[in-house]
Order: C-alpha cells, then sequence, then structure tokens
C-alpha cells in the first residue's frame, strides 16, 4: 500500500532541516569561542598569581637576610639576581633612613629577567641598629 500524503509529510516534518542544524551549529561555535577564551583568560590569571607569589617569597627572603645579617647597612640601592622556581629573577633593595636614627627602612622591588620594567612584587621591612 502507497502511504498517502499526509504520512509522507509527517515524516519529513520529523527530522532538522539544514537551517536549523547550521543555527544550533552556530549556537555552540559561539559558545565553545567563549569558553575558550575565558579559560585563557583563567590560566593566564593564575600565571600572573604564581609570578607575584614566587616574586613575594624572593622580597620577604631579602628583607630577611638583611635583618638577620647582623650589619648596619649604608643607604642606597643594592641590586641582585636570583635563580627561583627555575627562573632567573631581579631585585633591588633600597635602604633608606628613618625619623628614628637607630631604624632604617629596607624596600625590596622583584622583577622578572624577561621583563625588567615591570614590578611584579615588593617588599618593606625595617632593621634596627645591631648596637642600639
Amino acid at each position: 500500500m502507497k502511504p498517502t500524503r499526509a504520512e509522507t509529510m509527517r515524516r519529513r516534518g520529523a527530522g532538522f532541516t539544514l537551517i536549523e542544524i547550521l543555527v544550533a551549529l552556530a549556537i555552540v561555535a559561539l559558545a565553545l569561542g567563549a569558553v575558550v577564551a575565558e579559560t585563557g583568560h583563567y590560566i593566564a590569571a593564575m600565571a600572573r598569581m604564581q609570578d607575584r607569589t614566587l616574586a613575594h617569597w624572593i622580597a620577604v627572603d631579602r628583607v630577611t637576610e638583611a635583618q638577620l645579617a647582623g650589619a648596619w647597612p649604608s643607604t642606597g640601592n643594592t641590586d641582585g639576581s636570583v635563580e627561583f622556581s627555575g627562573r632567573e629573577w631581579l631585585w633591588t633593595l633600597r635602604v633608606s633612613e628613618t625619623p628614628n636614627d637607630d631604624m632604617r627602612r629596607l624596600d625590596v622591588e622583584v622583577r622578572a629577567a624577561t621583563d625588567e620594567e615591570d614590578i611584579v612584587a615588593t617588599a618593606i621591612g625595617y632593621l634596627r641598629r645591631p648596637d642600639a
């Protein structure tokens, strides 16, 4: 028995048209593009946070080393570099006077060796005169 015209039309209407499929694929492509972009932002933010954490540890280490040295540093700047976590870091220690003659202020700035312009972390500490 030959299907009627209504049965044939019902069978054709059961699937998706090419335009519907293309619209669905466009929506999925836009959504996946947004997910990929956000994932990239998240990874970049996590890498920056890791850099800031490592640089902060280096800065605090420099302040602690100066405090444990037991010496009375003269005012001025000292520059150096350190390899930490498989990377090269540059630091600057600035020793300055304070209103109290028996105290010195220590300011440390840390930069990645690959980008010497960008200060990644800073730390401030104070040093008491050893004989005071």
